[in-house]
């Protein structure tokens, strides 16, 4: 049985991470819980049948040593805890963003060994995204793409200390609400290689953007337009693509299944309805520590959001375009998104 332990037992851990460690019970087992909060994480355990409680990340490794980590703690959080775990041999699976900067991430990656740090982008793992990637080729050259993220967050959303602010947080709906679509084009469509974007703080009273925008240029030539709000009282995740010979969309919220799903090409048909999900990625993941391989969504892989996120943030803090070449640690942004003590 491969040992697992939750470090975090907020609210993605309980709704997302214990449902999918429950559907591979037959090989994973939650032998212990972290949080700081020492109610909360007694409640949590008592709750998930999970036999051993801790207050301290490295107590807990040293006294359970467990094959693989979950990180469902602040954005903040993650790159120190992400290391602390990898020296300690485990295996790491981070909740997004998986850091707060690009060198953070290459931290994280250089901490690697024997074990590695895959971080969650459950939606290229969907049928419908396989299928997509799978088909492409015979859709012909991509073209055109439109990746929307309009979702709505009230005022007291950002009441929790860490949310909407640089320094915990890491950025607004670009860095935490977007990723999830935007990854999902880049897996896709591939590398990119400019971008330009704004961004603007029009109605929350946070210190990060509520809004962004964007256009991007891909490596393969093909132009996107991106959007990401939390402001829009109609919520919607919205993607799509128009190749030489189709246009593929999907429209959903906050994950889909085949039926979401639309397609002018008659080759679309999807052979299975698998719905995008932590309990999908985490399989693979899973799959890949058995084989003692690299799992997906990590190192190269698990960096392209953060990469595009980060030019993102460089274009709309400079009022100018952003190659991703651009993005090396002589860059200001490489090591901070937060634009205003660099622009």
């Amino acid at each position: 049985m491969i040992r697992v332990a939750v470090v975090g037992t907020g609210g993605i851990a309980g709704i997302c991470h214990l449902p999918a460690l429950r559907a591979q019970a037959h090989r994973a087992r939650v032998v212990a819980a972290v949080d700081v909060d020492e109610a909360r994480v007694g409640a949590f355990c008592a709750e998930h049948a999970i036999p051993e409680a801790y207050t301290s990340l490295e107590v807990m490794l040293d006294a359970e040593r467990p094959d693989l980590v979950h990180l469902c703690t602040p954005p903040h959080l993650h790159a120190v805890q992400a290391v602390t775990c990898l020296k300690a041999g485990a295996w790491v699976w981070t909740e997004k963003p998986a850091c707060l900067s690009l060198a953070e991430y290459d931290l994280i990656t250089a901490a690697e060994g024997p074990g590695y740090a895959s971080v969650v982008s459950q939606h290229r793992f969907g049928s419908g995204a396989r299928h997509l990637r799978a088909l492409a080729p015979e859709l012909g050259r991509p073209l055109v793409a439109l990746c929307v993220t309009t979702w709505y967050r009230d005022h007291a959303y950002f009441d929790v200390p860490w949310r909407g602010r640089w320094e915990t947080e890491g950025g607004g709906p670009t860095m935490g609400h977007g990723i999830h679509q935007m990854d999902l084009m880049l897996s896709v469509l591939g590398d990119w290689a400019e971008i330009r974007a704004m961004t603007g703080t029009l109605d929350r009273r946070i210190e990060t953007e509520d809004v962004s925008m964007a256009a991007v240029r891909f490596e393969s030539g093909a132009m996107a337009s991106v959007v990401n709000s939390v402001l829009s009282r109609r919520e919607e995740s919205y993607l799509r693509f128009d190749y030489t010979e189709a246009t593929v969309e999907l429209r959903h919220l906050y994950g889909y299944r085949n039926a979401d799903w639309t397609s002018t090409s008659t080759r679309w048909n999807p052979p299975e309805d698998l719905p995008s999900s932590h309990e999908a990625q985490l399989a693979e993941l899973l799959d890949a520590y058995e084989r003692g391989e690299r799992p997906p969504m990590s190192g190269p892989e698990g960096r392209q959001a953060l990469e595009l996120i980060t030019g993102l943030y460089a274009s709309a803090f400079t009022g100018r375009p952003v190659l991703r070449s651009d993005l090396t640690p002589g860059h200001p942004a490489y090591h901070s998104l937060d634009g205003h003590a660099w622009s």
